[in-house]
């Protein structure tokens, strides 16, 4: 999590210094020096706890790191001594990473280098080459960060005629659609004075991926008339479905446990029946945490369920028409209600609320 920890009133009074006026026109700003020990922190692949001792000349100082596997926090700030508490996180990759940690007082500053060594073994499961570049454990906090995650916000009947109204984190009577608790993102579908509300998440949407292995950790509830799904579309759309749609996993209430994955494209739409899909039972689906996944490369887009593959798909070479997939996509989680698939048996509102449960959302590309 990134920490600002300085104080703005602090940096205002040195800019106001900085000015000068009236008889301090010609007086020169004295410099702050800013001691700190230890001046490195090498933390071990396992992270570890770490206290760094602080002096100043000037009367206030602040802290913040950019580092979102390094954590701070601070003690004393108002006065010429004091301390910063560092915890390391980690390391779940076979590279070993730094970042640093800023500090300021007045006109001073100071940098410690924090530098970390690489896990002899990678803690999570990926293809042989491929290095992890962005995931979220919903470890930390009760919301979604905004930085990297966006919520969308439409009205029911927007797409396939479904019956939800997607919220940005909570209804108009505040409740909530999305929460992180407990280690996992929780998307709750519910009604509210005769409403249907759901939430819609998208993983860094202005930016995405081209290709990689990416995985999900999801737990699917029960019911008819739930439609949950992982999936991605790309981030430059233009029209549907030439630009291209990536279903990793998708379930139907009225048809329980049982997952699926699809491509869509201007060659192959399920509007004509010529989608390219994949249906299998998994057992426990709905109620259990289960691994969904794809391993995407320029030449083939492959699905799993529990590292068993759903759906495995070739570059043809026939052009963007078939393979419109080399463009970044981003990532969504989503839990629909009723429309054309979900509803196609009916719903039955004794379900709600229902939830969907993210417990972790990893990419890894090639090195």
């Amino acid at each position: 999590m990134r920490k600002y920890l300085y104080l703005i009133a602090m940096v205002c009074s040195t800019t106001f210094a900085a000015c000068g006026g009236d008889d301090n026109d010609d007086k020169p700003v004295s410099q702050v020096t800013i001691t700190c020990q230890p001046e490195t922190i090498n933390a071990s692949a396992e992270g570890g706890s770490f206290t760094v001792e602080v002096s100043t000349t000037g009367t206030e100082w602040g802290a913040y790191t950019e580092s979102k596997w390094i954590e701070i926090s601070t003690r004393n700030t108002v006065s010429k001594q004091g301390t910063i508490l560092v915890v390391v996180t980690p390391n779940p990759t076979t590279e070993a990473r730094t970042g640093s940690i800023k500090i300021m007082s007045g006109s001073g500053r100071k940098t410690i280098e924090v530098s970390q060594r690489a896990a002899e073994k990678a803690a999570y499961d990926a293809p042989e080459g491929y290095s992890l570049v962005w995931h979220d454990e919903f470890n930390s906090g009760t919301e979604l960060n905004p930085d990297d995650w966006t919520h969308e916000v439409k009205n029911s009947g927007w797409v396939n005629n479904e019956l939800q109204n997607y919220v940005n984190h909570k209804t108009p009577d505040g409740n909530l659609v999305t929460e992180v608790k407990n280690g996992s993102l929780h998307i709750k579908c519910l009604k509210e004075n005769g409403k249907i509300y759901s939430g819609r998440v998208y993983a860094k949407v202005k930016e995405g991926w081209t290709y990689g292995y990416i995985e999900a950790s999801i737990k699917l509830p029960k019911g008819k008339g739930t439609w949950p799904a992982f999936w991605m579309m790309p981030v430059n759309f233009r029209s549907w479905p030439a630009d291209g749609e990536i279903d990793i996993m998708e379930e139907v209430g009225y048809h329980p446990n049982y997952v699926s994955s699809s491509l869509h494209a201007n060659a192959h739409v399920h509007s004509n029946g010529t989608q390219v899909t994949h249906e299998m039972y998994c057992e426990g689906a709905e109620g259990e945490f289960h691994t969904y996944a794809i391993l995407w490369t320029a030449k083939n887009i492959t699905t799993f369920v529990d590292g068993k593959v759903q759906l495995s798909y070739d570059n043809r070479g026939k052009g963007r028409d078939d393979w419109p997939y080399d463009d970044p996509f981003y990532v969504i989680f989503n839990l629909a209600w009723g429309g054309d698939w979900g509803g196609a048996q009916g719903v039955d509102e004794s379900a709600l609320p229902a939830v969907m449960e993210v417990d972790y959302v990893r990419v890894f590309q090639k090195k």
